[in-house]
């Protein structure tokens, strides 16, 4: 977990040293996905109180974004959970939410709709 010494709040943005957020919607996703990097994932899990990232949860965020920008749509998380060996009624104990990890993955708001199966 991040030391709060390590941790910066200037105008209402987190800051960790050498990492600044950039722009999010007011859902919390990047508004451009350009923008999302290794460390910003960490600082990014973090706030979503998912810790450290581990293997697993690598291994989980390359694949989605992987498939995110194959396909441009949400992939099934059920056949991301088997693609990483992970059982999918255990996918909440890697991430809080699909969502969570849709926004550590820095993947754009995917939509009402798409929220809504979250």
């Amino acid at each position: 977990m991040l030391s709060p010494e390590r941790v910066h709040v200037v105008d209402h943005h987190l800051h960790l040293p050498g990492v600044a957020l950039p722009p999010r919607d007011a859902d919390g996703y990047l508004l451009d996905s350009a923008d999302w990097s290794v460390a910003l994932a960490q600082v990014l899990a973090e706030r979503e109180g998912t810790g450290e990232l581990g293997d697993l949860h690598w291994r989980v965020i390359h694949l989605v974004r992987e498939r995110f920008f194959a396909l441009g749509s949400l992939p099934v998380m059920r056949l991301v959970c088997r693609s990483v060996g992970l059982d999918p009624q255990h996918g909440h104990r890697l991430f809080s939410s699909c969502a969570s990890l849709w926004r550590i993955a820095g993947l754009p708001n995917p939509g009402e709709e798409a929220k809504a199966y979250m």
